[in-house]
């Protein structure tokens, strides 16, 4: 238990480090080949902060632990709009007034209707997975194209526009760009194989299921990118970065990593998972599509409201745990 416990720790630290090398190594090589900014920063950082979880949800899938890979996925999702906005919004409170998260806002709800539908007999097929990754390519060239039509969207792409500034005040040759995106790209999958056998080992030891390991440790492990960034995002006043990159990596989570790991084994699916995880993860999307909207004025996340949202964190973690006692 003990060697376990500390390939978790070694497998999140070298999971999260090696997901910034990657990054910042395709980002650099994409600039020397003269990419445009917006397509850096909505596919190759859009993919690389959400890196972590699809690594690790296509190796638990490969490996027969689908309640790893779906549990990462589900998990990062309320993690992310529970505990990540929640601190976010007690550093500084998050000001909702961008066009892009504006739109963004209803399609992940209408994404989260989906997930839930294909959830309705337990199974998620290869089909299922394909639509998911269809409907993701769909996403991404709809926002590509609406980032070029309107130049507002393209200075709103904060969280690509950060690191591009971040990038521009360094050099870095291309062989050594092209060398951290290889080494970024092996040590994630290195880190994960550690990861999901800490997890496994853990969840056999204890005597609970993957799911509920990927639920909240592995969850919580691989959404620590988002965490930071979105904690750095509020403490410069950027409302809009702190509040797209969650949108953003719930969207990748949600069809991508969820689609990849389908595709590679179709996974049964527990009936706790829709009326558990999924309302869980479809309320909190709703009721950030509420504050986000601002209905009666522009819309904001105050710090009661990141109160109330580690509140609910807790309170579904608190569930978790008594599900396993109550197994026991």
């Amino acid at each position: 238990m003990l060697l376990a416990s500390l390939a978790i720790a070694i497998g999140l630290v070298i999971l999260v480090w090696s997901a910034d090398r990657f990054v910042e190594g395709a980002a650099v090589t994409a600039r020397h080949f003269n990419i445009p900014p917006l397509i850096i920063g909505m596919v190759i950082i859009g993919f690389g902060t959400s890196a972590p979880e699809m690594v690790v949800s296509a190796l638990a899938s490969w490996q027969g632990n689908p309640g790893i890979a779906l549990g990462n996925a589900y998990g990062s999702n309320i993690t992310n709009i529970a505990l990540i906005l929640g601190i976010t919004a007690l550093i500084s409170p998050i000001l909702v007034d961008s066009q892009v998260l504006r739109r963004t806002l209803p399609i992940l709800t209408l994404v989260t209707v989906l997930a839930a539908w294909q959830l309705l007999d337990d199974f998620i097929s290869r089909a299922d997975a394909l639509v998911l990754l269809g409907v993701f390519a769909i996403i991404m060239i709809w926002t590509v194209i609406q980032g070029r039509r309107d130049q507002q969207a393209a200075c709103h792409d904060t969280l690509g526009q950060e690191v591009l500034a971040d990038l521009d005040t360094r050099t870095m040759p291309l062989r050594r760009a092209m060398m951290w995106t290889l080494v970024g790209l092996l040590l994630l999958i290195v880190s994960s194989r550690i990861l999901v056998w800490g997890a496994v080992s853990i969840a056999q030891g204890l005597g609970v299921s993957d799911l509920i390991i990927g639920l909240t440790v592995i969850a919580v492990g691989t959404s620590l990118p988002e965490l930071a960034s979105s904690v750095i995002a509020a403490r410069k006043g950027e409302h809009d970065m702190a509040l797209g990159n969650i949108l953003g990596s719930n969207l990748f989570n949600t069809l991508a990593v969820v689609g990849i790991a389908g595709v590679i084994h179709p996974m049964g699916v527990g009936h706790e998972v829709l009326t558990r995880d999924m309302a869980v993860m479809a309320g909190l999307t709703v009721s950030l599509f509420v504050i986000g909207y601002g209905f009666r004025g522009q819309g904001r996340i105050n710090r009661l409201e990141g109160l109330l949202l580690i509140g609910a964190y807790t309170a579904y973690t608190a569930w978790l745990i008594s599900s396993v006692f109550l197994a026991a």
